[in-house]
C-alpha cells in the first residue's frame, strides 16, 4: 500500500505515543478489589413465573441496592430493592424484589423487546471476563418484558444484541417481582475447572418526577470506567459457555407490483420471491462463535425513520437492523465508522466469527453481495450509487487488552467486484492515562482502484489511488469538569467503501470544556451544565470549510424534563465562497406522567442554499408526541418542518409527518401501522435547473409480528408507496406483501 510520506510520520508518531502511554499507564483500581461475593450452586428447578415460591430463592445470595447514583450522588435510595442470585448447572438465576410506596404509579407496558426504557425496570450487568471492558446487560420491566445489550468501555450500550432467555414479572401490593433465567450458552466467558470471578452490578430505574437510578455499588464520577467499579461475584464452577449449535431455518415470501407507466398505467409484476434460507451458529470453542448463512433472509421489517433530504449535501446515515449483522457488531466498532454493514445491500451468503480468548477479542466476516454500493465522498458533499454487479466483502478486527482499562486494535476490510477493489487497514488505541483521562488514537489507510467505466461515469480517478486518516481524541472527565480536544486529518483520496465516512479531504480541530452542577431530587434542576468550544475545519489545501465558537447549556429537571441549547457563531465555506453561519440548535422534552411524552428539537439561523450556492435563512423544527394509552396501545406522532428563505424570498418548505401505532396484544405479539408523508414545496424561479414545484410521497406499512424469541418469529406485512406533484394527485406507485417464518433450533 502506497502511503503518503507527508502523512505517515504523523500517524506513526500518534499511534506509537499511544502505545507508550499504555505501557507506562498505571492499572486502574477497581471496586472488585474487595472480597468477591459468593453465588451459591442450587439443584432444584425454577418455574419462571414471577412467583418466588421455590426453595432456590431461600438459598440464593441476597443483595440490597443501597445507592441512588442518579440524580443523587451515592445517597440512600427512595425505595427498597433486593436482588437474589444463584445458578444451577445450566443457567444463571436472578430475581428482584422491588418495593414501591404507591404500586399504582408503577410505569409498565406490554411492549416488544427493547421497548421498555421509559418504564420502571431492573437490570443486571455481567462482566463475564472480569476485564472491565465489555459486559452483557439484561433488562426486565415489572411485566416481564425483556431487553438486552452489550456494553463496551468505548462505545456504550448496544441493544441490537439479542439473547434467548426467560423472564417474568408481576406487580404486587408492595411493588413488583421479576424473575430471570439466563442460559450459560447465551453468554460468553472463560471456561475453567474451578470457580470464576465476574464483575456484577444490579440496577433499578424508578421513574417518577425524576428518573431515579439505584445501584448495588456507588459510582465515582471522577472515574471514567464504570465496569472498573462493579462488584465481584464468584461461583459458576462447571458452567459451560457456548458449546451449543443453533440452527435457524427461515422461509420468506415477497410479492411486489409496480404501476407502469406512472401514473396512468396498470400494476405489473415486478418481483416474486419464495426463498428458504438457513443460518447456523456454533460455539466451536468456549469463547468463539462461528456463524454461517446460505440464501439468508437479510430483510428488515422495521421501516427506516424517514429523514429530510432536501438541501443535504452529504449522504444520510441509517443504522443497521438486520439480525445477522447486528450479532457481534460491537467487535467491529471503532471511533471511526470503518465498518458499516448497511453498505451490503443484497447478500446471498456470508460467514462470521467473533469472540474473545484471554486478552484478545477477534471478529471477521465474509459476505457475497449481489449488488455493489459505492459511496463517493468529498470535502463538501458526497453521493451514492448502487450497481447491479456482485461483490465480495470481508472485514477483520482484532483488539487486545492492555493495562488497567486500555486496549489496542487492528482492522482491515476488503471489497472487490471485477476490476474494482477497495482495501483499507489501520490501527487504533484507547488509552486510560488516569482515572479521569483517556486518549483515543486511530489511523487508517486505503487503496482504491476503479475500473474505467466507473471512473468515467462518476468522475473518479482512472488510476489506483491511496489515502489516509488520523484521528485523535483526548478527554478529561471528572464529576464537575469535562475538557476535550479532537484532531482529525483525512486525505482527499481516502475511501472506506465497507464503512461510512462520507466526508474526506479535510482537517478538523476542536477543543472545549463543560462545567456541571448536580442536585438531588426535589431541586429545580438535577443537572445543569455550561460549556464552550471552538473548532475549525478546512480542506486539505487550507481553504476554510467551517469555523465557529459554540456556547452550550444542558438542563435536566422535574417531571423528567430536559433542555439542551447550543449557540453557534461562525462562518462556513462552500464551493469557494464564505457564508455566515450563526444559528441556534435546541432540544427539549418532558415526561409529565407515565403515558405522555413531549419533545421538540430545532435549528434556527443562517444556512446555505447548496443548489444555488447562496446565503439563506433556515428554520428546522421537529416536534414529537408519544401517547401510551393503557398497557397495550402506543401512538407516536412525529413531524419535521424545514423552511429556507433566500434574499427575502421563499426557496423551499419541506414537511415530513410520521405516525406509528402499535397494539401489543401480549409480550410476543403485536400489530403495527406506520405512515410517512412528505410534502416538498419549491420556488422554481430561484433554481437554475428544473425542479418540480411540488413533490409528495406517502409510505404505508402494516405488520403483524409474533416472536417466541428473537429467532423464532412470524411476520406478515403489507407496504406501498404513493407519489404526486403539482400536476398529479397522490397515486399508488407500488405495493408489496411480505412474509417471514423463522425458527431457532438449539442442539
Amino acid at each position: 500500500m502506497n502511503l503518503s510520506p507527508r502523512r505517515f510520520p504523523t500517524a506513526a508518531i500518534a499511534v506509537a505515543t499511544g502505545l507508550l502511554c499504555v505501557l507506562f499507564a498505571s492499572p486502574s483500581s477497581a471496586a472488585t478489589d474487595e472480597s468477591p461475593l459468593n453465588v451459591p450452586l442450587v439443584s432444584s428447578g425454577v418455574d419462571v413465573d414471577g412467583v418466588l415460591d421455590e426453595p432456590v430463592w431461600s438459598r440464593a445470595r441476597r443483595l440490597e441496592l443501597t445507592y441512588e447514583v442518579e440524580p443523587g450522588d451515592n445517597i440512600p435510595p427512595p425505595v427498597k430493592t433486593a436482588v437474589l442470585i444463584a445458578y444451577d448447572t445450566n443457567r444463571l438465576l436472578v430475581a428482584f424484589v422491588a418495593d414501591d410506596p404507591d404500586p399504582g404509579s408503577i410505569r409498565a407496558r406490554i411492549s416488544d423487546r427493547d421497548g421498555l426504557y421509559d418504564d420502571d425496570w431492573v437490570s443486571i450487568v455481567l462482566d463475564t471476563f472480569n476485564d472491565q471492558r465489555r459486559s452483557f446487560t439484561f433488562f426486565c420491566n415489572p411485566l416481564g418484558v425483556q431487553a438486552d445489550g452489550v456494553e463496551t468501555s468505548t462505545s456504550g450500550v448496544d441493544i441490537s444484541w439479542d439473547a434467548i432467555w426467560e423472564s417474568a414479572g408481576r406487580i404486587t401490593a408492595e411493588g413488583y417481582v421479576v424473575e430471570m433465567a439466563i442460559p450459560f450458552c447465551s453468554l460468553r466467558f472463560q471456561q475453567s475447572e474451578g470457580d470464576q470471578i465476574w464483575g456484577f452490578d444490579a440496577v433499578r430505574l424508578w421513574p417518577r418526577q425524576d428518573r431515579h437510578k439505584i445501584g448495588l455499588v456507588p459510582r465515582d464520577r471522577d472515574n471514567d470506567c464504570y465496569l472498573c467499579q462493579t462488584a465481584a461475584i464468584v461461583g459458576f464452577s462447571g458452567a459451560a459457555p457456548g458449546h451449543n449449535l443453533e440452527i435457524d431455518p427461515t422461509f420468506s415470501m415477497l410479492w411486489t407490483d409496480q404501476r407502469y407507466p406512472f401514473p396512468g398505467g396498470d400494476f405489473h409484476q415486478l418481483e416474486r420471491r419464495r426463498e428458504p434460507g438457513i443460518t447456523a451458529r456454533w460455539g466451536f470453542t468456549p469463547n468463539l462463535t462461528l456463524a454461517a448463512t446460505a440464501n439468508p433472509d437479510f430483510s428488515q421489517v422495521e421501516a427506516d425513520a424517514a429523514q429530510l433530504e432536501v438541501n443535504t449535501p452529504f449522504t444520510l446515515f441509517y443504522p443497521e437492523k438486520r439480525p445477522f449483522f447486528m450479532e457481534g457488531a460491537d467487535y467491529f466498532t471503532s471511533r471511526l465508522r470503518a465498518v458499516h454493514t448497511r453498505t451490503l445491500l443484497d447478500p446471498v451468503w456470508g460467514t462470521k466469527v467473533a469472540g474473545k480468548e484471554g486478552a484478545d477479542a477477534v471478529g471477521a466476516f465474509f459476505v457475497r453481495d449481489d449488488k455493489t454500493r459505492l459511496l463517493f465522498p468529498g470535502p463538501e458533499s458526497s453521493s451514492v450509487r448502487d450497481l447491479d454487479r456482485q461483490s465480495s466483502n470481508a472485514a477483520v478486527r482484532w483488539r487486545r487488552d492492555l493495562g488497567g482499562a486500555s486496549q489496542v486494535g487492528l482492522i482491515a476490510t476488503d471489497r472487490e467486484s471485477g476490476n474494482y477493489s477497495n482495501r483499507m487497514a489501520g490501527a487504533d488505541a484507547s488509552i486510560r492515562l488516569t482515572r479521569s483521562d483517556r486518549l483515543q488514537v486511530q489511523w487508517l489507510a486505503s487503496r482504491t482502484d476503479y475500473p474505467e467505466d466507473i471512473s468515467r461515469a462518476f468522475g473518479q480517478s482512472a488510476e489506483p489511488f491511496s489515502g489516509q486518516v488520523v484521528d485523535v481524541l483526548f478527554n478529561h472527565g471528572t464529576r464537575d469538569l469535562d475538557v476535550y480536544g479532537v484532531f482529525r486529518d483525512v486525505d482527499d483520496e481516502f475511501r472506506a467503501d465497507l464503512g461510512f465516512m462520507p466526508q474526506v479531504g479535510h482537517r478538523f480541530w476542536e477543543g472545549g470544556a463543560d462545567w456541571t452542577w448536580r442536585r438531588r431530587s426535589g431541586s429545580w434542576f438535577n443537572l445543569l451544565s455550561l460549556g464552550a468550544a471552538g473548532f475549525r475545519q478546512e480542506k486539505s489545501g487550507g481553504e476554510m470549510l467551517l469555523e465557529a465558537g459554540v456556547f452550550e447549556m444542558n438542563y435536566r429537571g422535574p417531571s423528567q424534563s430536559y433542555c439542551w441549547v447550543s449557540a453557534n457563531l461562525g462562518r462556513r465555506g462552500f464551493r469557494g465562497r464564505e457564508f455566515d453561519d450563526d444559528h441556534v440548535e435546541f432540544e427539549a422534552g418532558i415526561l409529565p406522567n407515565g403515558w405522555l411524552a413531549l419533545s421538540v428539537e430545532g435549528d434556527i439561523g443562517d444556512g446555505i442554499d447548496v443548489e444555488n450556492v447562496e446565503q439563506g435563512n433556515r428554520i428546522m423544527l421537529r416536534p414529537m408526541i408519544e401517547a401510551r394509552l393503557g398497557r397495550h396501545l402506543s401512538v407516536v406522532l412525529d413531524h419535521a418542518y424545514e423552511r429556507m428563505r433566500e434574499n427575502g424570498e421563499h426557496l423551499y418548505t419541506d414537511n415530513l409527518s410520521q405516525a406509528r401505532l402499535v397494539w401489543q396484544l401480549d409480550r410476543r405479539t403485536f400489530l403495527r401501522a406506520i405512515l410517512q408523508y412528505e410534502d416538498l414545496d419549491r420556488n422554481p424561479s430561484l433554481y437554475p435547473d428544473y425542479f418540480e414545484e411540488k413533490q409528495k410521497a406517502l409510505f404505508t406499512q402494516l405488520l403483524f409480528s409474533y416472536k417466541l424469541n428473537p429467532q423464532t418469529v412470524f411476520f406478515l406485512g403489507y407496504s406501498d408507496n404513493r407519489y404526486g406533484d403539482q400536476d398529479i394527485d397522490l397515486t399508488r406507485g407500488d405495493r408489496t406483501i411480505f412474509m417471514k417464518i423463522g425458527y431457532a433450533w438449539m442442539i
